[in-house]
This record gives C-alpha cells, sequence and structure tokens, in this order.
C-alpha cells in the first residue's frame, strides 16, 4: 500500500512537472514570436519568423540582414616613436563611435581589422556621404570651468598618454604654451572644485582640480582601469582622430536583398528543424518526442539570449552559427539516446537505464562540446566582422545544447517514465526481458 501510494505521489509530481514545463514553453515560446502589451509597456519578441519585414526589434541584427552603409579604414603609423599605436587604435574606435551614437546610429558597430584597419557598419543608412563626413570630421574637445564656461579647447593639447604609477591608472597630459598659461590661471581659481572636459558636446571626465597646475602638463588619477585610462587618454588627445584614416572601401547593403536572404534562411532552417525532429522521433520513438521538445527549449533559450545580452547582432554567418548549435543539441541527445537504448535492450530497467545512459554518454558529449567551444573561443578573439557574428552564436549556442543535453533533456525522460511509460518498446526494440530485481 505505502509502496503504490509513493508511486502515486511521484506520478502526480511528475505530471505536475511536466505540465508546468510544457506551460513554460509554449507562452515563452509565443512571446519571443509576438511579443506581448502589459498596459503601456510592450515587451517586444526575440523569437524568428519567416517574414524578414516583422522580425521582433529586441533582436539585433547585422548589416548583411537589415541593410545599411559600412567603410573600411587604413590608420597611419603615428610620427611620433613614444606613441602607443593600439592606444591610439583604440581611441580612435571610441571617438568614432561616440559621434555615431550621438548622432543617433546606436546599432552601429567599430571593429578593429587586422592590425591597422578599421570597418565602421551602421544600419538602416541609405546615404552614404553623410555618414562618411560625420566620420571624418574632427572632434570637438572642450574644458569648461564649473559654471560651464569653455576655457581651453583641443587644439591647445600636445600629447595626452596613460601610465601605472604606485598602484593608480592615470593619465597624463601636456599643454601648449598658450594652453599651459591659461590652464595655470583656471586651476589656481578652482582649487577643490571640478573642471569638465567634454568630447562633442558629452561630458568625458571631470576631475577635481587639487592645486594649480603651473607647468604645462598635469595628471588626472582614479581611472579605475587601464583600458578606461588609455580610452581617455586618446580622447583627450582627439582634437582631430588619434588616428589618420585613409578611406579603402564604401559599400551601401541593400536592406531588400538582407530580407530576401533573412527570409530564405529562416525558412531554411525551419524545414530542417522539422525534419530534424520527424527522424528523430522516428528513430527513438518517445526518446525522440523528448529530443524535440528539448530542441524547442534550446530554440526558445538560445534566441532570447541573442535579444538580451549586449554586442550580439544576428548576421547571416551568425545563423549558420545557430544551424550548427542546434546540429551539436541534436548530436549530444543521440549519444545520449544510443547509451541508453543499450541499456534497455541488455535488460537494464528504465530508471536505471537513464542513469546508465547518461554516465556513459558524458564524456563523449564534454569531448564534442568542448573542442567546438575552443574554435568558437579562437574565431572570436581572431577573427573580424561576420567571423565574430559566427563564433558569439556558436559559442552561445554550444552551451545552451550543453545545458539542454545535460539538464532539459535528462529532467524530460525521467519525468516521462515516471508517468508509468514502463514499456520498453516505447524507447527501443529489440528488448531482453528483465531479471526479476536487476538494477
Amino acid at each position: 500500500m505505502k509502496k503504490n501510494r509513493k508511486r502515486a505521489n511521484g506520478k502526480t509530481k511528475s505530471i505536475i512537472a511536466l505540465t508546468i514545463v510544457l506551460a513554460l514553453t509554449i507562452v515563452i515560446g509565443v512571446v519571443g514570436v509576438t511579443g506581448v502589451s502589459m498596459g503601456a509597456y510592450r515587451l517586444k519578441g526575440w523569437m524568428p519568423t519567416t517574414d524578414a519585414a516583422n522580425w521582433p526589434a529586441a533582436l539585433g541584427l547585422g548589416l548583411d540582414l537589415r541593410g545599411g552603409v559600412y567603410v573600411e579604414y587604413s590608420a597611419a603609423q603615428p610620427t611620433d616613436s613614444e606613441a602607443n599605436f593600439d592606444t591610439l587604435m583604440e581611441g580612435t574606435i571610441s571617438v568614432i563611435q561616440h559621434r555615431l551614437t550621438d548622432k543617433g546610429y546606436a546599432e552601429s558597430t567599430v571593429q578593429r581589422l587586422g592590425s591597422n584597419g578599421l570597418r565602421v557598419e551602421i544600419p538602416d543608412v541609405s546615404d552614404p556621404s553623410a555618414v562618411l563626413e560625420l566620420i571624418g570630421n574632427p572632434a570637438k574637445l572642450e574644458f569648461k570651468t564649473p559654471d560651464g564656461n569653455v576655457f581651453m579647447e583641443g587644439s591647445m593639447v600636445e600629447t595626452a598618454g596613460y601610465y601605472y604609477d604606485q598602484g593608480d591608472h592615470q593619465v597624463s597630459f601636456n599643454l601648449t604654451s598658450e594652453g599651459a598659461k591659461i590652464f595655470a590661471d583656471v586651476t589656481a581659481a578652482n582649487i577643490g572644485n571640478t573642471l569638465g572636459i567634454y568630447l562633442d558636446g558629452e561630458l568625458l571626465i571631470d576631475p577635481v582640480v587639487e592645486s594649480a597646475i603651473t607647468g604645462g602638463s598635469g595628471v588626472i588619477n582614479g581611472m579605475g582601469s587601464a583600458e578606461r585610462a588609455q580610452t581617455i587618454a586618446a580622447q583627450i588627445q582627439s582634437g582631430a582622430l588619434p588616428l589618420e584614416l585613409t578611406q579603402q572601401k564604401v559599400d551601401t547593403v541593400s536592406a531588400t536583398l538582407g530580407n530576401d536572404a533573412l527570409s530564405t534562411s529562416v525558412t531554411a532552417a525551419i524545414i530542417g528543424i522539422a525534419l530534424v525532429m520527424l527522424l528523430m522521433i522516428i528513430r527513438y520513438r518517445l526518446n525522440g518526442v523528448v529530443a524535440s521538445w528539448a530542441l524547442c527549449i534550446y530554440i526558445i533559450v538560445l534566441f532570447l539570449l541573442l535579444a538580451i545580452l549586449p554586442g550580439i547582432q544576428l548576421t547571416l554567418p551568425g545563423l549558420a552559427g545557430i544551424v550548427l548549435g542546434i546540429g551539436m543539441a541534436v548530436d549530444a541527445n543521440v549519444i545520449i539516446f544510443e547509451r541508453f537504448n543499450e541499456e534497455v535492450r541488455n535488460g537494464r530497467p528504465l530508471k536505471a537505464a537513464v542513469r546508465a545512459g547518461f554516465k556513459n554518454a558524458m564524456s563523449a558529449v564534454l569531448d564534442a562540446n568542448i573542442t567546438t567551444l575552443i574554435a568558437a573561443v579562437v574565431l572570436l578573439i581572431y577573427g573580424t566582422g561576420s567571423i565574430q557574428g559566427f563564433a558569439k552564436t556558436l559559442l552561445l549556442g554550444v552551451v545552451v545544447s550543453m545545458f539542454t543535453a545535460i539538464v532539459v533533456t535528462r529532467f524530460l525522460m525521467r519525468h516521462i517514465i515516471n508517468l508509468g511509460a514502463a514499456n520498453e518498446k516505447l524507447f527501443t526494440s529489440g528488448v531482453k526481458a528483465v531479471k526479476e530485481g536487476q538494477v
């Protein structure tokens, strides 16, 4: 009696658990495709549709899918032998990105291309000349007193650099003779106050004046990190761009071309996923249903991460990375199910077969995914542009596939078996008779 009651309680818990997971899968999937309105607040969806024009706005699309302008530049080596080229390059990237964001191109990207190249991508732009003028104009650097009056401009800054001293990341700068006199007078009159340094009208930094700076050079301390100090130093030296850029290539990508490519790719992916699910169900029966369910969860979680993680835009190579990640997820399930079937055919009870199957499959699953993760990380570090887009989606896809294979699939299999699916033929064929008491 107690054994029957315990079995009934376990069955009830499994029904509740599977119902909750199914409900969440459906609700989150629908929200991902269509979005949801909550009063005046609109939650944008993130899942793909075959109608490219109605792709959810929460999912950032790259230039090849959305259309726009991209420009490639080469940067000249600085004439100053003491200047750090990498620091100046980072400053140039920061200045260009700042200008584009300030003018409303918040989804533009500026990336380093090779050792001395830059690639600028601006979606939703049809006029390349306006963008090129925006990038090429000198940055406007201004120094302001606490009451907002400009007392010095960027042309009076000769050099600015980063250095590390006594545990503090600092920015040093040298001024022209005219700038040194002005700066000495203003700092002497504002000891204890802040002086604002503005780049293109936006506050860059507002250090506190600790003493009068009379020698034409000064130090700004408390930068917090080397990266921030290097960026600030390059921006202070950006009365013009820190590096001289030469335009190498400019091109416009049609939004219509991107929509067609997107629609075709999504349609192909949907057909491929449907065929994979069908084959999994035919080959692995009830486990195939579990794999298809886990695959739906995989897709939902993956696109959710693509929508909420910063710095990720979906490109055509990125779609290829997603499809490859789906293949990795299916491959992990295949390995697990084959190990499970072997245990069942050898007469092991279903619950024990689940435990043994996952245990025996883990080394193969982890080895396959870790090698792919290493390849994705290498591409992410050393790749540029669309290669990085592929690497990001592949990296996310592999991580999510490992989660769904190891956690979600096991959870679903265990609870489905608890429901009373004790017929081994629901999972595989050629089953041996189970010996009494075998575990």
